[in-house]
């Protein structure tokens, strides 16, 4: 029997949907701190990237690639941190985060750096318009 993928709920709680790619979908992490993509591939019961077939892993590294270029264009950053922890949500996904030096976590990691600060609506609407036309566009 074959497991149907579903996005885990705290993704899901935390986040705000962009859009899909061929593989994954793109989801906005609602904190108005940091920019922030999550990529998190539709495959059901996967943690590792090892879990990933050749092709897939290659489709998902596309993809980084991809979003990293969006955060380039959408934020100009000094920096972009990609990583995949899932030490606390253990299903697969790829964080794609716009680093700047003045940025309230610099230089060191974003994770467990003071409260998340949602998005007002407007500001949400807006990025999700923008940064799904660049996807689109990619």
């Amino acid at each position: 029997m074959t497991s149907i993928f579903q996005l885990d709920s705290r993704l899901e709680a935390d986040t705000i949907p962009i859009g899909d790619l061929s593989l994954s979908s793109v989801l906005l992490l609602n904190d108005a701190r940091f920019p922030w993509f999550v990529l998190v591939p539709r495959i059901a019961d996967v943690s590792e990237l090892t879990d990933l077939s050749d092709e897939q892993a290659a489709q998902l590294m596309q993809e980084t690639r991809i979003a990293t270029r969006v955060m380039m264009t959408l934020s100009k950053p000094d920096k972009v941190n990609v990583g995949a922890l899932g030490n606390i949500v253990t299903q697969l996904h790829v964080h794609v985060i716009g680093r700047f030096r003045s940025d309230p976590a610099w230089p060191g990691p974003v994770w467990g750096n003071g409260t998340r600060i949602p998005y007002p609506d407007h500001a949400a609407t807006a990025l999700i318009e923008r940064a799904g036309a660049l996807f689109a566009a990619a």
